[in-house]
């Protein structure tokens, strides 16, 4: 079975924001992969003027809100390094071997990416402070303002991209396990650093099928 992926434009975030941000990715994501009936919940973002939904499953919701915690505490103590979210969806099957029993394992058949470079902004208070007089990562209020519409044109950029995605790369959705509990597919929340995600990633596609994007 081919795995699809799809890779989301880079965020550019102050630590402050990787909640909201995530939220909004992780959220869309599962919703567009839902199972049967769900809930549906919108909900307004606190930093961003964007609205996004909710399946309404609290274990969905406890398991995001985990993986971010993990990844906010992980990036905390590597600050300033490129982080990358891996959401898997996967099935369950049965492999005979001719020298064993047979074994079930995972075969991944969709990924996400979701990539966020940690940025750390100071904000200076001098109004009338020139740039050039500004130590080296102290930005003005304006830019602050400047990275702020920046960033949520971002986040929107990757929810439009998740839903154009979700919508046309439908062929390789497996048949629905007769005995699903929930409402999503099985999947895994992986939390790789730039340094490591390109071997692990490879590693997987080596072991479940070939990788195509959607570019």
């Amino acid at each position: 079975m081919n795995c699809e992926s799809c890779e989301l434009k880079e965020l550019e975030v102050e630590q402050f924001e990787i909640r909201e941000a995530l939220r909004c990715i992780l959220h869309t994501i599962f919703f567009h992969r839902a199972l049967g009936l769900v809930r549906p919940r919108d909900v307004d973002c606190e930093l961003f003027e964007l609205t996004y939904v909710q399946c309404g499953v609290p274990e969905v919701e406890k398991e995001i809100e985990e993986k971010i915690n993990e990844f906010i505490t992980k990036v905390s103590k590597h600050p300033n390094r490129r982080n990358q979210i891996c959401l898997s969806f996967y099935e369950m099957k049965s492999k005979q071997s001719a020298w064993s029993s047979s074994k079930t394992e995972r075969v991944y058949w969709e990924r996400w990416f979701v990539n966020l470079q940690i940025i750390n902004q100071r904000v200076n208070t001098k109004s009338k402070q020139t740039r050039v007089g500004l130590d080296h990562g102290e930005f003005t209020f304006e830019e602050k303002k400047l990275h702020r519409s920046a960033l949520e044109a971002s986040i929107r950029e990757n929810l439009l991209r998740i839903i154009k995605f979700a919508n046309e790369k439908m062929d390789h959705l497996p048949h629905i396990p007769p005995n699903v509990e929930g409402i999503s597919y099985p999947y895994e929340i992986a939390i790789l650093s730039s340094a490591e995600s390109s071997l692990d990633i490879l590693k997987r596609m080596l072991q479940t099928g070939h990788q195509t994007t959607l570019s």
